[in-house]
């Protein structure tokens, strides 16, 4: 582990002789604020990227500054607190610093839950009030302001669009300033309607990005945010080339070697988001034991969320398995958030579907030691969710009504505080679960009517940015249904719609494939079945692959 360190010893000591380095002493108030200080945590040869921010405040405070900038870049949060609250021990005086540890509080891309981080961010900018400062740095103070004023009263959605607002203001003021256009084209990310299937605040996001990219070519934050904006099956491919580019720009950053299997997993390139996922987890798994070796940090369940979706899609179930048993033998987490909370419910409820083990799916335990269920419901949703499949799977209607009932009862906790996104995730497994049920009790039309519910609010509304994919998409499941009720034909189009929409799926292919079959389009089945086997791993023990071999070696002897 390595520690950041200021400028040269000799340098700094020239330029006090020079300039002559003031004493400083620190607000009493400030020292009263639950602000994170101590050696940086960073493994390695500590690499993220390149940035560079003028600011007025010492000169050799710059490089601890510009060390925080660039792993805000890459959301490494907590780093970047303590080196901006490194230059504030150093440089009191020095107004952009406070502006770092607030934006280092504020996570643009997902709703926080609690208040303390609104609250450190409320009494550090008011600290940063009483400090000379430019006209700039006022500026960018006012922009962050927006997010902590009145949070007791302004629901965040409205804070983070007021944000927005403060930021557009900003980009065009210093049409120079690369810093307030990346920060404005977060901003924009940060707003975009989940429903608006245009994309156009990403795209106008995006044009800002890619206009800066050619001359900030390791600008860590200019890579970072194009992946964000990009993450969906219409704009995926724009982002592929950055995507394999981050991970060299900040390679010491667990998210940031992430990141590009959102792009690789919209594309259906499994062996790329795996190979991405395992050095996130292993940069993850050495930040996690310098600060608590007993803990695992919040990173590394991210990542084993999408390494488990893509294991999943080359057929490789006992490397999913392998992570899930992993899972299993954790003690604790940091932070104990709604990332954490998805993949803790996501994982296993991934494994119990993809693989159709429906035993398994309408016997799913929630974990229990590690997350305070009682704050995501979204969350604790996918597993009630799964159950409700297994259990219509095995006959066990009353069972299904159970867990649909519960569903229910999250999605109106969720509409009652205003958590609209995740109230429709729900519904959308609600209509998913009433449709097989009707399908069960033998009313066919009315199963049709409400899986194509789901699978039009699925499709008018973008994913959630922590999630590698949904844990089954309704096409699928309408797809399987038709089956079901012996229309192939129909079926093979719904494959197909989901397949341009997930790229390389293994149940997706295998659907197509079997809906082919059931035609007699043996031509489409070829065609469904080469891609399985394309993407399937070649120790891979999945009955479906095996299948399709042998439909193959058939087809080639009959031509």
């Amino acid at each position: 582990m390595k520690s950041v360190s200021v400028i040269g010893s000799f340098v700094v000591l020239i330029f006090c002789m020079l300039s002559g380095c003031r004493e400083k002493s620190p607000d009493p108030e400030l020292l009263s604020i639950d602000l994170l200080r101590g050696d940086l945590r960073l493994c390695g040869n500590p690499e993220f990227g390149k940035v560079e921010f003028s600011l007025s405040c010492d000169f050799q405070t710059r490089e601890d500054f510009e060390l925080g900038l660039a792993l805000l870049h890459s959301f490494e949060y907590e780093e970047a607190e303590k080196a901006f609250v490194k230059v504030i021990d150093a440089d009191p005086e020095c107004p952009m610093a406070y502006w770092g540890v607030a934006m280092s509080n504020f996570h643009a891309l997902w709703k926080q839950t609690g208040t303390e981080y609104l609250e450190k961010g409320s009494k550090i900018l008011r600290l940063a009030e009483n400090l000379p400062q430019s006209e700039k740095e006022n500026d960018y103070l006012t922009a962050i302001g927006v997010i902590y004023k009145d949070w007791q009263t302004l629901d965040h959605k409205t804070r983070v669009e007021l944000f927005e607002q403060k930021m557009e203001a900003l980009y065009t003021k210093y049409k120079e300033d690369k810093e307030a256009a990346i920060f404005y084209a977060l901003a924009l990310c940060s707003t975009a309607d989940p429903t608006d299937k245009t994309y156009s605040r990403q795209r106008k996001s995006g044009k800002i990005l890619e206009g800066l990219l050619a001359a900030e070519p390791d600008h860590p934050g200019i890579a970072h945010y194009i992946i964000h904006n990009y993450d969906s099956p219409e704009l995926a491919e724009l982002a592929l080339p950055v995507a394999r580019r981050y991970a060299q720009i900040a390679p010491s950053s667990a998210h940031a070697q992430h990141m590009p299997s959102h792009i690789f997993t919209r594309l259906g390139h499994w062996d790329e988001s795996i190979h991405s996922n395992l050095r996130s987890t292993e940069a993850a798994l050495c930040y996690s034991n310098s600060v608590n070796p007993n803990a695992h940090w919040g990173e590394e369940l991210h990542g084993m969320d999408y390494l488990v979706y893509a294991y999943l899609q080359t057929g490789n179930n006992d490397k999913a398995v392998e992570q899930y048993e992993y899972l299993k033998t954790f003690r604790e987490v940091f932070p104990a958030d709604f990332k954490v909370a998805y993949t803790v419910a996501a994982l296993p409820a991934r494994l119990a579907v993809e693989t159709r083990n429906w035993e398994q799916a309408a016997n799913l335990e929630l974990p229990g030691r590690l997350i305070d269920w009682q704050k995501f419901p979204w969350q604790k949703g996918i597993v009630h969710f799964v159950r409700a499949l297994g259990a219509i799977r095995l006959g066990e209607l009353e069972k299904a009504a159970v867990e649909h009932q519960t569903l229910v009862e999250f999605q109106q906790e969720l509409i009652k505080t205003n958590s609209a996104y995740e109230a429709n995730q729900l519904q959308i497994q609600i209509k998913a679960i009433e449709a097989w049920m009707a399908f069960s009790r033998g009313n066919r039309e009315e199963a049709l009517a409400l899986m194509e519910e789901s699978v039009t609010l699925e499709n008018s509304t973008s994913k959630h940015p922590v999630t590698p994919g949904e844990v089954v998409p309704a096409m699928e499941l309408q797809g399987d249904l038709l089956m079901e009720l012996k229309r192939p034909a129909e079926a093979l189009k719904v494959y197909e719609g989901n397949l341009e929409l997930r790229p390389n799926r293994f149940n997706g292919l295998y659907g197509a494939f079997k809906a082919a079959m059931d035609s007699k389009d043996f031509e489409k089945a070829r065609f469904y079945g080469k891609q399985l086997l394309a993407i399937t791993a070649s120790n891979s023990n999945r009955k479906e692959a095996a299948e399709v071999r042998k439909f193959l070696g058939t087809f080639k002897t009959t031509l």
